[in-house]
């Protein structure tokens, strides 16, 4: 008796407890994600800041194709590469995660991790979820590699059998971005972990038998200035572009840069409300962008043109290929076409090939100019034309 009404009381209160949690829903209906405020803002605004324009296309082109493989602005120093870099996280769109999760999985992913280690894994429906920004998360240069990959608790696992595991920064970034200040300043055992987990969109930690995997999917962000070092090939193309960032010397733009950032040290509230409705219309267009990309079309002229212009310079392997058509038509979606063209791959040519040239002591012509010598006599256009 005394059992069966225990057992009662359990069912009131998981029925309660089901009507509680939005995530919960019967077969054939759609998961219900309750609305999650965005923090309120600490960063500077993004449409605030003056020029650098190459550096804002390379962000805004990851945010809607995050395949392209990342971004590194080298530049001088103060010219604004972190700021505009953490002033990324107020225009990202929200993400569906696991309530809670460490690893910031959709349902989606953690029903096919669960199934992959064996275990019965639930129905994603049947998962609660909580809307949250996109990570952006930092890796700072002193951070060591227990920090960055995470840490076993081996005391723990050895006495009661539990892998008691602390997520890093790679777990925190996962979905979203990481960004490196400095990273030609980076330790050469970090830019080791990077490059596997980059190939692999996993990590992997071992320590005394015990192994733990996650998925650590992440856009890597770097910036750096070349005066201080210069960073390892192998680390260097695994960046999808390369804006290169210099001082402005245009006097209004100079003055507006001291301007807005005086009156965002005084009162970034009232300052951020100012901008605002810029804010709130590039997140609009960055959604948008994102999803018109999959019906984008890349023509067969256009591909082959992109193909014989990376023959042309030179550039081993393909994936110069690869992060053009992914640059260009990214860009074409963020400009609302539906087709890509010789002006989409011009506008980020650059950008995707910069950092693939072979280099020559001896040549004297910037790495830009010839880029664009050469995709003109592609083109079948004047080199010299403008």
């Amino acid at each position: 008796m005394s059992a069966r009404m225990t057992s009662k009381k359990r069912g009131k209160t998981g029925a309660k407890a089901a009507r509680k949690t939005p995530a919960k829903a019967t077969t054939g209906q759609a998961r219900a994600t309750p609305k999650a405020k965005r923090p309120k803002p600490q960063a500077f605004p993004f449409t605030a800041i003056v020029g650098q324009e190459e550096m804002k296309l390379s962000l805004l082109l990851n945010i809607v194709d995050p395949r392209i493989g990342g971004v590194l602005v080298m530049g001088h120093r103060g010219t604004g590469k972190s700021t505009t870099v953490r002033a990324l996280a107020e225009v990202l769109p929200m993400i569906e995660r696991i309530s809670d999760d460490p690893y910031n999985r959709s349902p989606e992913q953690y029903v096919a991790e669960t199934q992959t280690s064996g275990k019965r894994a639930p129905a994603a429906d049947s998962l609660q979820t909580e809307q949250v920004p996109v990570p952006v998360v930092d890796l700072p240069l002193g951070a060591t590699e227990d920090r960055v990959c995470g840490t076993i608790d081996i005391e723990k696992a050895l006495s009661s059998g539990i892998k008691a595991f602390e997520p890093g920064l790679l777990a925190q970034s996962n979905r979203g971005f990481l960004y490196i200040d400095e990273v030609n300043l980076l330790d050469d055992h970090l830019v080791d972990v990077l490059l596997d987990v980059a190939a692999s969109g996993r990590n992997v930690v071992e320590r005394e038998g015990i192994s733990i995997r996650h998925a650590a999917r992440f856009v890597l962000v770097g910036s750096g200035n070349p005066e201080e070092g210069e960073l390892r090939p192998q680390l260097l193309d695994r960046f999808g572009l390369y804006a290169r960032i210099v001082t402005i010397n245009d006097l209004d733009a100079r003055v507006d840069i001291v301007r807005r950032r005086r009156a965002f040290d005084d009162d970034p509230t009232t300052f951020f409300k100012r901008w605002t409705r810029a804010q709130n219309k590039l997140q609009r267009n960055i959604s948008a962008a994102a999803g018109r990309l999959p019906g984008v079309q890349l023509p067969d002229a256009i591909l082959k043109d992109i193909a014989r212009l990376c023959m042309n310079l030179d550039i081993d392997g393909h994936r110069g290929e690869l992060t053009i058509t992914r640059a260009a038509t990214a860009y074409a979606a963020l400009q609302g076409d539906s087709e890509v063209g010789r002006e989409h791959v011009r506008a980020i040519v650059g950008l995707a090939l910069r950092h693939r040239l072979r280099k020559d002591p001896l040549e004297t012509i910037d790495p830009g100019e010839k880029i664009d010598r050469e995709l003109a006599r592609v083109f079948d256009e004047d080199p010299d034309a403008e």
